[in-house]
C-alpha cells in the first residue's frame, strides 16, 4: 500500500499553497497576496486537468501489467500497443516498445502494478476524512504517525488503513477528486 507516496498529491489543498505561497512573498519582501490568491485558484482549477488520460494510463499499465505476468510467452510491443489503442483509444509511435523502459514490470512488482491506483483512491479517502478541514493538524498528523506510518510492514495494510480511518475504506472521495458525480 502507497499510502504515504500518494499523500503527496493532496498538496494541492487551498491552505497548503496559500501558506507555501506565502512564505515565498515574505522571502521577496513584497505583499504578493493578489498574486498569490489569483495563482492559488488557478492551480486548483487545473487539478482535474487531464485526470481521465492520467487514469485511463494507470488502468493501461496495470491490465498490460496483469496481462504479461499471466503468459509463458508474450509480445511486449505487440500487446502494449493492442492495450494502449484499446483502453486509450491513443496508438503507440510505430516502431518502438514501451515495456522496455517501465522498469516496474520486471523491478520487482511483479503483476502488482494495479495498486498504484488504488492506493491514491485511498490516499484521497485519507486526505478527506483526516486532513481535509486542516492539513496541518497534530492531531491527524500524530494520529497518521501512530496508525500507518510507525507499524511499518508490521501489519497488514488494510488493518493499518481501517484503524486510520476509523472506517472500511470509501472510493467515493476518489471519484469526487475526478470531477465525477458519486
Amino acid at each position: 500500500m502507497r499510502i504515504p507516496a500518494c499523500l503527496h498529491a493532496r498538496t494541492s489543498a487551498p491552505l497548503f499553497l496559500h501558506a507555501h505561497a506565502r512564505m515565498l512573498a515574505c522571502a521577496m519582501s513584497q505583499d504578493q497576496q493578489p498574486v498569490v490568491d489569483e495563482l492559488v485558484e488557478k492551480l486548483l482549477a487545473a487539478r482535474k486537468a487531464n485526470a481521465g488520460v492520467n487514469n485511463q494510463r494507470q488502468v493501461l499499465f496495470a491490465k498490460f501489467d496483469q496481462y504479461i505476468h499471466s503468459q509463458e510467452k508474450v509480445d511486449l510491443a505487440a500487446t502494449f500497443a493492442e492495450y494502449a489503442a484499446k483502453i486509450q483509444g491513443i496508438p503507440v509511435t510505430p516502431g518502438t516498445n514501451f515495456a522496455a523502459s517501465f522498469g516496474h514490470l520486471a523491478g520487482g512488482y511483479d503483476a502488482q502494478y494495479y495498486g498504484y491506483l488504488f492506493s491514491d483512491v485511498y490516499a484521497v479517502d485519507c486526505y478527506e476524512s483526516q486532513f481535509k478541514g486542516d492539513i496541518f493538524s497534530p492531531q491527524a498528523g500524530m494520529a497518521y504517525r501512530t496508525k500507518i506510518l510507525q507499524p511499518g510492514g508490521s501489519k497488514d495494510g488494510m488493518d493499518m488503513l481501517r484503524d486510520f480511518l476509523g472506517r472500511e475504506p470509501d472510493t467515493t472521495p476518489f471519484l469526487r477528486s475526478k470531477g465525477l458525480e458519486a
